[in-house]
């Protein structure tokens, strides 16, 4: 008999805050994530501790997904961050450091916690009904009758991820690719519960950026097509091609012991009887006008063989991932059993074409109406090319994301100084009432407030990697970058010509201040203004939902965190 070792006792540790080891992590990952972020992010290399696939990337979505933590608290953090990345996509380095940040100045505060959470909720419900109202003043609409805008939400994620090393060009170039694709996925007619349609991304690694290219339709790669063979497809009467799609096995496997047992007659081949079957199904498809078939696994030689003699194309092997574009595209509903087959499964196809690219062989099938498209992604290596297809799937996903809430929210640090800046001036003018209906003093509010806002400043500080000044402006409250090598009496018109988002430029007073420098954080008494520049079509947006989304995560995560009295953890 082993030896049982006695139950160890949990571990109680009281206020986790106050220990070094949870501070010290704390710090140490905002640390990590403010050097990721933005276009100059530094990038991070990631493996395990045993070797394996070293991850090189500046994204949220694959640093928070590789990276081990241990504390309870660290736990609770990342848990939170990456459920907001699943939903959005995006905002995900937003989201951690501003919840990081929030996590330190109010930590340092010598106000009780329950207090800290009342004032930075109700702070949080003014930006919220601010970033809401008509008079948001760094809040933009999105208009899709105009591309221009969508454009700059497109090239601002694009230009974010440092690791998928593109140059101007090649951003441009994607850009408007992924917006081409996205549209194709838009229905022409719209219905009361309209569905949007699907971009499937086929990679192409080794290949330069600009040879990337988006058609309508699917891709479904076909190595043992010959391109010199000419291609003849079976039509229907009315000129369509009919489409057979199968998601189980027609490679005539016989059952596996787990399914039960059969009772076979003797002279009997199991095998035999299955094959015929599957040919009784080949010739019910020709019997039924079908041009394509494609099975999401293997098809047998001879069906195979049978098919293309009756001019059927035979496409096996597909994968699963390609089963629901497909259905979607073509109206085809998905074949489980070779033993039922039924004509209203069948959908259609406009055509079935051959395309080359890079030395692969693709099966192009056109559609009807184009709400299945394919992006042909193109990069110089492995690691550029996984990066890029992240960023072109979160591009992708904020897209989705406007047609639902037409609005964006302006980059660069601007909605981050913006709104720091008009809490300033609310937290100025709350009536005495207000500190009664939230159980504090003026100086409390006013103490919260202000780490309220340097969390949120602290973020757009974030952007600099490069010893440069940061500015905000006591007009607009927008964020500007001064380059370093300057003195901080320098005349600061003269060293900048555009704001973070680019909305701004440098023409009229406009009063700096340094953003969190050495003559501290002055209160901005009036309200900030909207900035009177139009969309330009270099401009850096954010998505408003991420955002809002973030926004609210971070405060909420921050707050659960500051209130954790104890942590229990089992020893055994």
């Amino acid at each position: 008999m082993s030896r049982l070792e006695a139950k160890k006792p949990p571990l109680f540790i009281s206020e986790p805050l106050t220990k070094d080891t949870v501070s010290q992590s704390l710090t140490l990952l905002n640390k990590i994530l403010k050097s990721c972020y933005g276009p100059a992010g530094r990038l991070k290399q990631l493996h395990n501790g045993v070797g394996g696939y070293v991850c090189t990337t500046s994204q949220s979505s694959a640093i928070f997904s590789r990276l081990s933590v241990s504390h309870p608290v660290l736990r609770v953090l990342t848990a939170s961050i990456q459920n907001h990345i699943s939903r959005f996509s995006d905002c995900g380095l937003f989201t951690a450091i501003l919840c990081c940040s929030m996590i330190e100045n109010f930590k340092s505060l010598n106000i009780a916690t329950c207090t800290v959470v009342k004032i930075s909720k109700h702070l949080l419900s003014l930006c919220m009904d601010y970033l809401k109202s008509e008079a948001c003043g760094c809040r933009v609409s999105v208009d899709f009758s105009s591309l221009e805008t969508l454009l700059c939400l497109v090239r601002s994620v694009l230009r974010s991820k440092p690791a998928c090393m593109l140059n101007k060009p090649e951003v441009d170039h994607l850009t408007v690719l992924i917006l081409k694709a996205f549209l194709f996925t838009v229905p022409c007619h719209v219905e009361t519960n309209a569905v949007l349609g699907k971009c499937v991304i086929v990679p192409v690694k080794g290949r330069r950026v600009v040879d990337s290219t988006v058609l309508p339709g699917l891709l479904i790669e076909t190595p043992e097509i010959q391109l010199a063979k000419p291609l003849t497809v079976k039509r229907s009467c009315s000129n369509m091609i009919k489409m057979a799609l199968f998601c189980v096995s027609m490679s005539g496997d016989l059952f596996s012991a787990e399914e039960g047992t059969i009772t076979v007659h003797h002279g009997i081949s199991l095998e035999k009887s299955e094959l015929n079957h599957l040919l009784n199904v080949g010739k019910q498809l020709v019997n039924d006008e079908v041009g394509l078939v494609v099975c999401q696994k293997v098809i047998h030689p001879t069906l195979k063989q049978y098919l293309e003699e009756n001019n059927i194309m035979a496409v096996d092997r597909a994968g699963l991932s390609l089963m629901e574009p497909l259905s979607r595209m073509t109206g085809s509903k998905p074949i489980a059993s070779v033993h039922l087959l039924s004509p209203s499964c069948y959908g259609s196809l406009k055509d079935v074409r051959i395309q080359s690219f890079a030395s692969k062989c693709f099966m192009h099938l056109i559609p009807n109406d184009a709400v299945v498209c394919s992006l042909i992604l193109c990069n110089r290596n492995e690691t550029a090319w996984d990066e890029l297809k992240h960023a072109c799937e979160t591009a992708e996903h904020v897209l989705q994301l406007t047609i639902k809430e037409p609005l964006a929210l302006l980059g660069g640090g601007c909605t981050e100084t913006h709104l720091a800046s008009y809490i300033r001036h609310k937290s100025c003018s709350l009536p005495t009432s207000g500190f009664k209906d939230l159980d504090c003093s003026r100086t409390q509010y006013q103490l919260v407030a202000d780490g309220f806002c340097r969390s949120l400043e602290s973020v757009a500080c974030s952007l600099n990697h490069d010893d440069g000044e940061i500015l905000t402006d006591m007009v607009y409250g927008h964020c500007w970058f001064v380059t370093s090598g300057f003195s901080s009496v320098s005349n600061w018109s003269d060293l900048v010509s555009k704001c973070g988002c680019g909305i701004n430029g440098n023409t009229e007073n406009l009063n700096w201040r340094l953003l969190q420098g050495q003559f501290g954080s002055a209160i901005i008494q009036g309200c900030p203004k909207e900035s009177s520049g139009k969309v330009a079509d270099f401009l850096t947006l954010d998505c408003f939902a991420a955002k809002c989304s973030g926004l609210q995560v971070a405060l909420e995560t921050a707050s659960l965190i500051l209130d954790l009295s104890y942590v229990i953890e089992d020893q055994n």
